[in-house]
């Protein structure tokens, strides 16, 4: 099997290198490599690769700049995409692209299924949902894979600022008015690539959601991260509204990711135990 990754040094990227059998020729592009602002620069990487299958993990997810920077994260959101979903499609290649509940309004407290009306509230949102619609017109066999809350022991993420502020104060006020599914980025590697193995032996994509379980608030989250730490730290539970950033968050993250597990057998992982698996890497 012969896999092409964009991306090499993000979350989902570093677990897909650990993760991928031994006897896989992997191809991971770095920014270097493969700039995701050059679309073309893309798809002419799929074409001298010419992998089995292709798995996009590489992305603008600067939140909040992307209030200020929507063309440049479009560009790299939703034009890259497009080029690399249509150079596998003219090849006869497998895509699979890592997209996020930011696609959703978060309206309500009912878990979004894959084909809820999209209704992205920011910048971020609208430009993930430009790749995601010109990833499914490009063609071909595709799989677009909504994640939530994305941890790990590398990068910036929510885990780890929680970790070094907990380390740092005596207390720290945390939202407990948005609530989604933490899920690490291990298990993301892993549920790429099942369903990569799958769609090589023929199997369709399609949208899917994938999230850690149980639900959980921020707030909740951080407690947990505090607890299973050893961290003195007390989490004061605050509103969206105490906390203003940039961007709009969705308070509902909730993702029905019943889909996958019927077509792919994936279950939502634990999200109590992957935080162990993270927290035991750090030496926590």
């Amino acid at each position: 099997m012969r896999l092409l990754v964009f991306g090499s040094t993000g979350q989902v990227a570093r677990e897909l290198k650990r993760a991928c059998p031994q006897e896989w020729e992997t191809h991971f592009l770095s920014r270097e490599e493969a700039d995701l602002s050059d679309p073309e620069a893309c798809a002419s990487a799929v074409c001298d690769v010419q992998p089995d299958v292709v798995i996009n993990a590489a992305a603008y997810t600067a939140v909040d700049r992307a209030e200020e920077e929507e063309q440049l994260a479009t560009l790299i959101n939703g034009a890259a995409p497009a080029s690399i979903a249509k150079a596998c499609a003219d090849l006869g290649i497998p895509l699979l692209h890592v997209s996020t509940d930011y696609v959703f309004d978060g309206s309500g407290e009912t878990a979004f299924s894959p084909d809820h009306d999209t209704a992205p509230l920011g910048a971020y949102g609208r430009s993930k949902l430009a790749g995601e619609k010109a990833i499914a017109q490009a063609g071909g066999n595709w799989l677009v894979l909504r994640t939530s809350w994305v941890f790990s022991a590398h990068g910036n993420n929510f885990v780890k600022t929680m970790l070094r502020l907990g380390k740092e104060r005596e207390s720290l006020g945390v939202v407990d008015d948005q609530v989604g599914g933490p899920t690490s980025a291990a298990s993301i590697a892993a549920a790429l690539l099942t369903c990569a193995k799958s769609m090589v032996a023929g199997k369709t994509g399609g949208i899917y959601h994938f999230a850690g379980t149980p639900d959980v608030s921020w707030a909740g989250f951080a407690e947990a991260i505090m607890d299973r730490a050893g961290l003195d730290c007390r989490v004061d539970k605050i509103t969206t509204a105490d906390y203003p950033t940039p961007a709009r968050r969705p308070a509902n993250s909730r993702l029905d990711c019943s889909a996958i597990e019927r077509d792919f057998g994936i279950s939502r992982p634990d999200w109590r135990n992957d935080l162990d698996a993270v927290l035991m890497e750090l030496n926590l």
